[in-house]
């Protein structure tokens, strides 16, 4: 299944990935993790580019903040910053304006709106999520 997932993407892709899939990795979900672990490593391989929004690196660093794992939310933001063929994306105002209309038009979340408007502002070819909420975004192919 988790090739699959790979399998929908051109060689060499650039991909935008939400926050669930990197915090089951990262969390080493049972189930999960296995799922995405392909996409991350094609990364590290070199074989595809990730770009993650700032919203993801606040959401990624929730969970260990939340419990005062200060020194795991370090780590954490560490992969995300120092992992090979990974770029964060702040979120601009080309990216937000892009947002607010997806918002309007999708009736997504905020941060969900960022995610996709990130997607779509970098050239992604799909964004790569585990969130249901996407099903009604038609801008960029979505991939779970």
């Amino acid at each position: 299944m988790a090739l699959d997932l790979l399998g929908q993407f051109p060689a060499n892709a650039q991909v935008t990935v939400d926050s669930a899939p990197i915090i089951y990795f990262l969390d080493d979900h049972p189930r999960l993790a296995a799922r995405f672990a392909p996409i991350f490593d094609a990364a590290a391989n070199g074989e595809l580019s990730i770009f993650v929004s700032t919203i993801t690196v606040a959401e990624v660093l929730t969970g260990p903040l939340k419990v005062g794992n200060d020194i795991l939310a370090a780590q954490y933001h560490q992969a995300l910053r120092g992992s090979r063929n990974w770029e964060i994306v702040a979120v601009t105002e080309e990216i937000a304006i892009l947002a607010a209309r997806i918002r309007a038009i999708r009736k997504l979340r905020l941060p969900d709106a960022i995610q996709v408007a990130t997607a779509v502002a970098t050239g992604s070819v799909a964004l790569v999520t585990h969130d249901i909420d996407f099903s009604k975004v038609r801008e960029i192919k979505i991939v779970s």
